[in-house]
């Protein structure tokens, strides 16, 4: 089911710690390391968050939709933004791609981790707070994910190590 050829996508919060401990998974497993949030930002010349200031929150899930629907890469660990659970599209051609794995951290705990929650480009889609927007994305993060890996008080080595130790177990 997991090949070399196929992809790691992770998906979750804001704070999850997906492009952190994707750039270590990908050393780990000997892949490239991708990040869709980086992607949009060089593809629009702007932040994330000027791009939801700038254009609104539909824009910017539209803009996210057609580039992660677009990409066409293999063999990566993929960071992917928190909204992208919004786009049934992105996440269908996602998932032909590899394997979804959700990074999965307590509210509390998010919480804590996110000090810059106004400048960090978050998607406040029908939500006005970061609980609403946590508890809104919490059943997409689990309808997509085919391994939940519960990141709440562990560190990122941690995470990593149990990661390759369950997708291991896969093969």
């Amino acid at each position: 089911m997991y090949g070399n050829c196929d992809n790691l996508i992770l998906i979750g919060m804001s704070g999850a710690g997906k492009s952190t401990l994707g750039v270590l998974l990908a050393k780990a497993l000997g892949k490239n390391f991708f990040d869709t949030d980086l992607l949009i930002q060089q593809s629009e010349g702007r932040l994330l968050q000027q791009i939801i200031d700038g254009q609104g929150i539909d824009a910017f899930l539209q803009i996210e939709e057609r580039l992660v629907s677009e990409l066409a890469i293999h063999g990566c660990v993929i960071a992917t933004g928190g909204s992208v659970v919004y786009s049934e599209q992105a996440m269908r051609h996602l998932g032909e791609t590899g394997k979804t794995v959700y990074l999965k951290v307590a509210y509390e705990d998010l919480a804590g981790r996110l000090s810059n929650i106004t400048t960090r480009g978050i998607v406040f889609k029908g939500a006005s707070d970061l609980r609403s927007v946590y508890e809104e994305r919490l059943p997409l993060y689990e309808r997509y994910a085919d391994l939940t890996v519960d990141c709440t008080g562990k560190d990122i080595e941690s995470c990593v190590g149990e990661i390759v130790e369950r997708l291991e177990k896969e093969r």
